[in-house]
């Protein structure tokens, strides 16, 4: 018996569906540590925004005064990034209180928001 012996290997065919799982894998891969790089970005920014908002509001309880009522803006930096900081102070039905709201900016996108009522000492 001398028959033919059946060749070892992949065909053409095999070899690239294979290729073709493995570029799909990849890409979702890749996806994925974009989207993890970007949350953690996005994180950071948060932290060093709330950083920024949270210093301006204990600022003016510090101050022992009642703040005026109008908007401020100001420049923050933390982790060496720059923040805007706009400063609204609001009055509220009781003209013993003052509501004051921190917003956090970065180049115009908006990144955080923190507000506190702030009482006559």
């Amino acid at each position: 018996m001398t028959g033919a012996r059946p060749a070892g290997g992949f065909t053409l065919i095999e070899v690239l569906v294979a290729l073709g799982i493995v570029a799909i894998a990849l890409t979702a891969g890749l996806r994925a540590t974009a989207a993890l790089t970007d949350n953690a970005m996005r994180q950071s920014d948060i932290l060093l925004a709330h950083l920024c908002a949270e210093n301006e509001l204990v600022k003016a309880r510090l101050s022992q005064q009642m703040p005026g009522v109008g908007d401020s803006e100001l420049g923050c930096e933390q982790g060496n990034r720059r923040f805007d900081v706009t400063v609204t102070v609001r009055p509220t039905q009781n003209p013993s209180f003052r509501r004051m709201d921190a917003k956090v900016s970065d180049g115009g996108t908006p990144i955080l928001t923190l507000s506190t009522v702030i009482g006559r000492y």
